[in-house]
C-alpha cells in the first residue's frame, strides 16, 4: 500500500544539506526494501491535488527516472525492474496516473502524461496494458470532460506514439487515435490548449498513419487539419503545424503531388511574414523536400531514369519562386551571428535549403541566383554584400563545373578584395564561399582548377593577411588554406606550385595557433587540422627539408604543455585539448616522413625524444589526449619497427589503461588498433607482453559494459598478434577460436535490413575473417594442423556470408582472402573439406568478373591456392 512520503519529498529539497540528506536516505531505503510501495506512493503523491506543488514536482521526477534512463545498461534494468513487480500494484500505479491526467495542476497531469508513455514503451510491445487506448479515447469522446483533460490525454497520446513502434499497435487503434488527434486539430475545437497538445500528438503520430495516407480520403482529411492549423492565430499552433508538415514530407512524399501548391503558398506566407520560429519550419519543409529527392536521385538507374520510387520534381516545378523566396531569407541575418556557434536563425536555414537546392537541380539555379548576387554583391548596406556571398558559396555544388567555372573564374578576384571589407560578416562568409570553391573547384589531379601558377600568390597574399584578422575570420581562412593545399594532394608536377609557399603558411597558421584572443579553442583546432592537411598533401620529395623543421618546433610546444600551470578543471581541459592537437600533427608528420625510405631518418634521429614527450602527457591523464597521443604511438611504432621494442617497458602500463577504459571507450578501441601496429613494428618480440595483452583483449571481448563498436577490432588484432608470434600462439588457441565461432554465429542472426546493424555486421564479418587469415598465416610454416578443427566452421561461415547478396565489397574480399589462406596454410588436407563446397566456385567466379582489379587478384590468388592444395598428393 501507499505510503505518506509528502514530509520526505520536501524536505529532500531543503536548502539545509543536513535535513536534505537525511530526507533522500530515507526514501532511498524505502525504495531499496520496497520497490513496490515506493512507486505507488509516488503515484499516489502525483496524483492528489491536496498535495504541495513541490512534493508532486519531485515524485514524479522520480517516478519517471525510475522507469527511464538515458544510460541503455541502466534503462535495461529499470525495465526488468518494473516487469518483476506485481501485477496488482502495477494496475494500482497505472490507474493513479491515468487519474492524474484530469489533475487541475498542469504540470501534475504533464508528467502524468510522460509517465504513462515510459510505462507504455515497456508494457505494450509486450502486449501488457492492451486497454491503456481505449482508457485515453474514452476521455476525449465523453462530452462533458474539461478541456483540461483532453489537453493532458492528446499529450499523453503523443509521448506514447513517441515512445512505441508503428507495429505495437493495431490498425483500429491507429485509426481511433488518429480520429481523436484530428478532431483536437479542427479549427472547430475551442481550447487554444488542446489544439495545440493535438497537433504536437499528430507529429508523434505520422509514423503510425502510413495505412491513412494510402487513403485519399483520410489523407485529405489529414492534410486538411494540419493546413488549417498553419494558418492558427496562435504561433505555437503554427509552428506545431509546420513541424507536422516537415515530417509528411520526409515520410509520404509520394503522395504531396495534390497539396503541393497550398503547401506553397503557406511557406510562402510563413517565410516573408511569419514569427521567426514558424518560417525556420516553413524552410525546413523545402529542405525535407531536397532530401527526399536527392535521395530518389541517388537510387535512380542512369540509362533508363528509373527508380522504384516516384520523382515528382517539385523543387524543380517551384524553383522560379522557391529560389527567390529563400534569397529573400539571406537579408535576415543577426548582428553576432558569426560569433556564436550555436546560433540557427532564418539567414543560415535559407542558405542550407539553397545548398540542398543546387545540389537537387544542379546547372538550373545559377540563372536563379545570379542576378541577386550581381545586385546586391556592391551595396553599402553590410547585409546586402553578405547575403549576396553567401548566396553564391551556397550554389557552388550541384550545377557542373561548365556552368560555374566562368562566374567562379570572374568572382575569385572580387572575392578576394572583399576580405579587406569593412564588415566582419561580410569577411567570414567571404572565407567560407572561397573554401567552398577550393573544396568543389580546385582539383588539379582531375585537370580542373581555378587555380593556376598565376593567381596562387595573390590568393596565399591574401589568406595569409586574412588569417591576422578576427578569430571567426581567421578560423573560416583556415578552412579555406585547408582545401587549398588538400587540391594539390596527389598532383603530381601541380603540387610543386604550393612548395614554395608551404615554410609561410606554416608559421601563420602556428602563429594562429598561439593566439589568445579567441573567446575559444575553435580557431586554434582549425589552424592545427589545416597545418595537418597542409604536410599530409605537401610533396614530400620537395617538403622533407621543410617538415624536418616544422617537427622540432611541433615538439618543443608539447614539451611546453607539460609546465603549464593547472589551477582549475578549465586549465585542465585547456591543456588536453592542446596537447591532443599537438599529438595530432606529430603523428602526421611521423606518417608523411616515414612514408619513404629517404625520409624516414629524419623520425629516427629524434625517435626517443618523441616517445618522451608522449610518455610524459600520458601522465597528463586526459582522454582526449590519450586517443591522440595512442595514434601517433602507433605512427611511431610503424616507422620505427623493431626498435620499438625498446619503448615497451615503459608503455606497456598506459597500453594496459587504454584497453581496460571502457568508459571512454574510443580510447579502447584505438589502443587496440596499437596493439596491431606494435605487433606488426615487433614481430616476436612482443612475446614478453603477449600473455598480459592477451588476457586484456578477451577480457574486453568478454565485457557487456564494453561498446560493441571496440569488439570487430578485437578480432583483427587476435590476426596481427598470431602473425607476429607464429607458433607461440598456440597457447591461446583454445580460448580465441571459440570466441571467433560465436561471434560469427552472432552474425548470421543479424538483422541486416536495419542500416545501422549492417554497417556493423560487415564491419565484424570483416574482422572476424581477418583474425582467421592473421591465425592460419602464422601457423602456416609450423603446426598448420592445429587449425584443421577448427575448418569447417570458418567454412560454413564462408558460405553464409557468401549467399547473403547485400555484403560489403570489403566483406567479400576478406572471405576470399580467408579462404586462400586456408588452402594456403593446410595444403592437402583441405581436400575432404572442400568436398561439398559448392559455394567456393561460385564465389570465386563472381569475384573473378569483379571490376575491381584488387578483388580479382585476390580471388585469382585464391583460386591458385585451392589448385596448388588439390594437385598435391596426399
Amino acid at each position: 500500500m501507499a505510503l505518506e512520503i509528502t514530509q520526505y519529498l520536501l524536505s529532500a529539497q531543503s536548502p539545509d544539506a543536513n535535513v536534505r540528506t537525511g530526507a533522500e536516505n530515507t526514501l532511498g531505503q524505502f525504495r531499496d526494501q520496497n520497490l513496490p510501495g515506493f512507486l505507488l506512493s509516488l503515484s499516489v503523491e502525483l496524483s492528489n491535488d491536496g498535495k504541495p506543488t513541490e512534493s508532486r514536482r519531485l515524485a514524479g521526477i522520480v517516478l519517471k527516472n525510475s522507469l527511464d534512463a538515458k544510460e541503455a545498461a541502466t534503462k535495461d534494468h529499470l525495465v526488468q525492474q518494473w516487469i518483476t513487480i506485481d501485477n496488482t500494484f502495477k494496475s494500482q500505479i497505472k490507474n493513479s496516473l491515468l487519474n492524474t491526467l484530469g489533475s487541475s495542476v498542469q504540470e501534475a497531469s504533464h508528467t502524468a502524461a510522460q509517465v504513462i508513455a515510459k510505462i507504455a514503451s515497456i508494457e505494450i510491445p509486450r502486449k501488457e496494458w492492451p486497454e491503456l487506448v481505449g482508457s485515453l479515447l474514452a476521455n476525449m469522446t465523453q462530452l462533458d470532460k474539461p478541456a483540461s483533460l483532453k489537453q493532458a490525454t492528446l499529450e499523453s497520446l503523443g509521448y506514447v506514439c513517441e515512445e512505441i513502434s508503428h507495429e505495437d499497435l493495431v490498425q483500429d487503434e491507429v485509426n481511433s487515435v488518429l480520429t481523436a488527434v484530428v478532431q483536437g486539430m479542427n479549427v472547430s475545437e475551442q481550447s487554444t490548449e488542446v489544439r495545440l497538445a493535438a497537433t504536437r500528438a499528430l507529429l508523434n503520430a505520422l509514423d503510425f498513419a502510413r495505412t491513412n495516407f494510402e487513403n485519399e480520403m483520410e489523407r485529405n482529411y489529414i492534410m486538411k487539419v494540419t493546413c488549417d492549423a498553419a494558418l492558427a492565430k496562435e504561433t505555437e499552433i503554427r509552428q506545431a503545424a509546420f513541424e507536422c508538415l516537415v515530417s509528411i514530407a520526409s515520410t509520404y512524399y509520394e503522395v504531396l503531388e495534390p497539396y503541393m501548391q497550398k503547401i506553397f503558398e503557406l511557406t510562402s506566407n510563413a517565410v516573408k511574414g511569419d514569427e521567426e520560429a514558424v518560417a525556420l519550419q516553413a524552410v525546413e519543409f523545402w529542405s525535407s523536400i531536397c532530401d527526399e529527392e536527392l535521395e530518389l536521385q541517388d537510387y535512380e538507374v542512369p540509362e533508363s531514369g528509373d527508380s522504384s520510387a516516384p520523382h515528382s520534381h517539385f523543387i524543380e516545378k517551384a524553383l522560379p519562386t522557391l529560389v527567390p523566396m529563400l534569397l529573400e531569407t539571406l537579408l535576415k541575418q543577426d548582428e553576432d551571428q558569426d560569433q556564436d556557434d550555436g546560433i540557427w536563425n532564418l539567414a543560415m536555414a535559407g542558405g542550407t535549403c539553397l545548398c540542398l537546392v543546387a545540389r537537387t537541380v544542379g546547372d538550373a539555379v545559377v540563372p536563379l541566383v545570379m542576378p541577386f548576387v550581381e545586385t546586391n554583391i556592391s551595396k553599402t548596406d553590410w547585409r546586402s554584400r553578405e547575403a549576396a556571398t553567401y548566396a553564391f558559396g551556397s550554389i557552388l555544388e550541384g550545377p557542373s563545373i561548365e556552368k560555374l567555372s566562368p562566374m567562379v573564374n570572374a568572382g575569385l578576384d572580387f572575392l578576394l578584395n572583399a576580405m579587406k571589407d569593412e564588415n566582419s560578416h561580410v569577411k567570414d562568409t567571404t572565407a567560407w564561399t572561397l573554401s567552398r570553391i577550393f573544396e568543389l573547384l580546385h582539383s588539379p589531379a582531375s585537370g580542373f582548377s581555378v587555380i593556376t601558377p598565376t593567381n596562387l600568390q595573390k590568393i596565399l597574399g591574401v589568406l595569409l593577411e586574412s588569417i591576422k584578422d578576427a578569430p571567426h575570420v581567421a578560423e573560416k581562412v583556415c578552412g579555406a588554406i585547408y582545401f587549398l593545399a588538400q587540391g594539390y594532394e596527389d598532383a603530381g608536377p601541380s603540387s610543386s606550385l604550393l612548395t614554395h609557399y608551404i615554410p609561410d603558411i606554416m608559421t601563420s597558421l602556428i602563429v594562429a595557433a598561439d593566439r589568445t584572443d579567441g573567446s575559444d579553442s575553435k580557431l586554434r583546432s582549425s589552424a592545427y587540422e589545416t597545418l595537418n592537411e597542409v604536410v599530409r598533401s605537401s610533396n614530400l620529395v620537395e617538403t622533407s627539408q621543410i617538415i624536418a623543421k616544422l617537427l622540432p618546433v611541433v615538439m618543443s610546444k608539447l614539451e611546453q604543455t607539460l609546465n603549464l600551470q593547472i589551477l582549475s578543471s578549465d586549465d585542465r581541459e585547456k591543456q588536453g585539448d592542446l596537447q591532443a592537437s599537438l599529438c595530432g600533427v606529430l603523428q602526421v608528420i611521423i606518417q608523411k616522413v616515414s612514408s619513404a625510405d629517404e625520409t624516414k631518418p629524419i623520425i629516427l634521429q629524434v625517435a626517443d625524444q618523441i616517445m618522451l614527450l608522449f610518455l610524459n602527457v600520458f601522465a597528463c591523464r586526459s582522454s582526449t589526449v590519450h586517443e591522440e597521443a595512442m595514434l601517433a604511438i602507433g605512427a611511431l611504432a610503424y616507422a620505427t619497427g623493431p626498435e620499438f621494442g625498446k619503448y615497451m617497458q615503459e608503455f606497456y602500463k598506459y597500453l594496459e589503461m587504454g584497453l581496460q577504459n571502457f568508459e571512454e571507450y574510443q580510447v579502447c578501441a584505438i589502443s587496440v588498433g596499437v596493439v596491431g601496429d606494435i605487433a606488426r613494428a615487433l614481430d616476436e618480440k612482443i612475446l614478453p607482453y603477449c600473455d598480459g595483452i592477451m588476457t586484456l583483449l578477451l577480457k574486453d571481448l568478454s565485457s557487456a559494459e564494453l561498446h560493441r563498436s571496440v569488439k570487430p577490432a578485437i578480432f583483427s588484432c587476435f590476426g596481427d598478434i598470431a602473425l607476429a608470434i607464429s607458433e607461440h600462439f598456440e597457447k591461446y588457441i583454445s580460448y580465441v577460436l571459440p570466441m571467433m565461432q560465436s561471434a560469427s554465429e552472432v552474425c548470421a542472426q543479424m538483422d541486416y535490413t536495419d542500416e545501422e546493424m549492417m554497417d556493423y555486421g560487415n564491419l565484424l564479418r570483416r574482422s572476424i575473417f581477418e583474425g582467421y587469415s592473421g591465425i592460419l598465416q602464422g601457423f602456416k610454416n609450423s603446426k598448420a594442423e592445429i587449425m584443421l578443427p577448427y575448418a569447417p566452421h570458418l567454412l560454413q561461415f564462408i558460405d553464409l556470408v557468401a549467399k547473403d547478396e547485400q555484403r560489403d565489397e570489403s566483406v567479400t574480399k576478406a572471405a576470399v582472402a580467408v579462404l586462400g589462406d586456408v588452402a594456403d596454410a593446410l595444403g592437402s588436407n583441405i581436400k575432404a573439406l572442400f568436398k561439398d563446397c559448392s559455394f567456393c566456385a561460385e564465389l570465386l567466379g563472381e569475384c573473378l568478373q569483379s571490376d575491381d582489379e584488387q578483388l580479382k587478384e585476390t580471388a585469382a590468388w585464391t583460386q591458385g591456392m585451392i589448385g596448388r592444395a588439390f594437385s598435391v598428393n596426399g
